[in-house]
């Protein structure tokens, strides 16, 4: 393939009638993840905090050859914070007829250089929210990009695992079955949420897990997502101690969570009974897998995820740079 020269390449905000060349060169760019018109409208476009000129587009020859996404918070996430040191790059690409003559590089700088200019210090990839496309950089898929990023400043804070499951011949293990029917006798209480449990349940997101999850599931409930996508459980007193759910990402049936158990409540097989519920419903729903962006690999949630039958399909790195001060 024929490179595209870069001299002369320019390097501006995103304008009106940009969105389908940049959304083509996306996919050629990243094609192990690939966007489509309507999900680059509703996560990027039409996020609160989008500012046109945040979105860096390289543009030769009249069509567009790469981008890169830097974002801060105009709408806090909860109360009035708006983090004014943090800012976030969540997608940067180069069309592979671009490639090594220094694109990335300039796209990145610039990127680096807009969010410095609005006081933005600290430079996360690509762990935003609400809008985030992938938790972090895939290295294994994406070797250049994680090398460019590295020379860039960034380090790693932490790494997130993807898994996946078959839910084709799904059933519920004896096991846990037996812990369920444990439970309920203790007096425990599985089942859909009613209306009036959602405002504990948020609650409950919101406090003790994420604020994030809080908003997540507020907003597919008022998208006209069933209840039936979750199960909460109350324990014998009453308390609301724990819930999972599906589908409350894009509408995705087949995207597993968010998944909670109150931290005192773990090592009852809660989390476990829990988990076969929602896979259940997923199941009758006519989902024929199960899969999540984010988890820790080694944690007890990870622990968790890979007994139930789930297996790692890919990792990510959460990336941090920080401005020398």
């Amino acid at each position: 393939m024929t490179a595209t020269p870069v001299t002369g390449t320019e390097i501006r905000g995103f304008r009106p009638g940009d969105g389908p060349s940049l959304v083509a060169a996306w996919c050629r760019g990243a094609p192990a993840d690939p966007i489509a018109p309507d999900r680059f409208r509703t996560l990027v476009l039409l996020d609160a905090n989008f500012d046109p000129a945040g979105l860096r587009v390289a543009v030769a020859g009249g069509r567009v050859v790469g981008a890169a996404y830097a974002v801060r918070r105009l709408t806090p996430v909860h109360g009035t914070d708006l983090e004014p040191e943090q800012g976030w790059i969540p997608f940067f690409f180069v069309d592979p007829a671009a490639r090594g003559q220094g694109l990335g590089r300039r796209l990145l700088t610039d990127s680096l250089d807009w969010l410095g200019a609005h006081g933005r210090t600290t430079v996360d990839f690509s762990s935003y929210t609400p809008n985030y496309l992938l938790p972090g950089l895939d290295a294994e898929t994406y070797p250049e990009a994680a090398k460019l990023l590295d020379s860039l400043g960034f380090r790693t804070l932490y790494e997130a695992a993807a898994m996946d499951r078959s839910l084709v011949g799904h059933r519920m293990p004896d096991a846990v079955a037996r812990r369920r029917d444990e439970l309920a006798s203790l007096g425990y209480r599985f089942g859909t949420p009613a209306d009036d449990d959602l405002v504990e349940l948020i609650a409950l997101a919101g406090s003790r897990f994420s604020r994030d999850w809080a908003r997540a599931i507020r907003e597919c409930l008022a998208g006209g997502a069933p209840p039936d996508r979750i199960v909460v459980v109350r324990e014998p007193g009453g308390r609301l101690v724990g819930w999972a759910m599906h589908g409350a990402y894009e509408s995705a049936l087949e995207r597993f969570g968010p998944f909670g158990v109150l931290a005192e409540m773990r090592g009852t097989g809660l989390g476990k009974v829990l988990l076969h519920l929602v896979l259940a419903r997923m199941r009758a729903h006519g989902a024929h897998g199960a899969w999540f962006l984010w988890t820790g690999e080694r944690s007890p949630a990870g622990h968790l995820y890979r007994d139930a039958g789930f297996s790692t399909t890919r990792r990510f790195r959460v990336l941090r740079r920080e401005a020398a001060r």
